[in-house]
């Protein structure tokens, strides 16, 4: 498939309309593996229906505008529209509630400011003390904000259908071309978010590198670690507060 888009694209300028259908009835798997992999995150409410019709929006997006000439695959391509527009979606819905988001807030800041102070990852004792909470409800606040996390690492880069930058350490080509200044800043939280990544400790790490970067959900990577599900998605929540903390100290200075 991808030789015969470069093809079209050489001979034509643009894919025509039968191939353009040959194309999304070739990548519904993987708009069904990319919803699937949200879906796990997500309230019992949200209509997984309308995300796999939205990731269709994304992908028609991604036949639109893929470039052939700047060095990236369409299936990366068309992966990264897809999914963004499934986030974008999601954003609009605003399915956590605000009490939610205002004590996922309340978290951030805590974690911050606690890792300023010690110059180092805060532990869940220091950061339950500093909340005036015990641990019991501390996992418990954890808990209940990891619904947040869904959009978490894309919402720190400033990710949307409009911007192509990958995580740290992914290999996605800038595709659209950006003003100068645009660019710096998106180099800029790049690389605050890519040191944020390695400050964690060890095994939030390792439950960011697993998921986002080796594409395992969290019942595999419980299974890898030795813990239970609901676990690593505790571990996983923990990490993203850590990290939109000092994503969001960084937007400030």
């Amino acid at each position: 498939m991808e030789a015969r888009i470069r093809e079209a694209w050489e001979s034509h300028g643009c894919i025509p309309p039968d191939l353009k259908e040959q194309i999304v009835l070739e990548h519904t798997r993987l708009i069904q593996y990319i919803v699937s992999r949200i879906a796990v995150r997500l309230p019992s409410h949200v209509d997984l229906e309308d995300l796999h019709n939205t990731g269709v929006i994304g992908l028609m997006d991604a036949v639109e505008k893929y470039d052939p000439g700047k060095d990236c695959k369409f299936k990366t391509y068309a992966e990264f529209r897809i999914r963004g527009a499934i986030l974008d979606q999601l954003r609009s819905l605003d399915w956590v509630p605000r009490s939610v988001r205002q004590k996922g807030r309340q978290l951030e800041q805590a974690y911050l400011e606690a890792e300023q102070e010690l110059g180092r990852p805060a532990t869940e004792d220091e950061i339950a003390r500093r909340m005036g909470l015990g641990l019991e409800d501390f996992h418990h606040l954890v808990n209940q904000t990891r619904g947040i996390s869904i959009v978490a690492l894309d919402d720190l880069r400033g990710s949307n259908q409009e911007s192509d930058q990958p995580l740290p350490s992914g290999n996605l080509e800038d595709v659209n071309a950006e003003d100068p200044f645009a660019s710096l800043k998106s180099r800029e939280l790049t690389s605050t978010l890519a040191g944020g990544i390695a400050a964690l400790p060890d095994k939030e790490r390792l439950v960011i590198t697993l998921y986002y970067y080796e594409d395992l959900n969290l019942k595999e990577i419980g299974g890898i670690l030795g813990i239970t599900e609901s676990r690593v998605c505790q571990i996983h929540s923990k990490a993203v507060g850590r990290l939109r903390g000092r994503m969001r100290s960084n937007s400030l200075n």
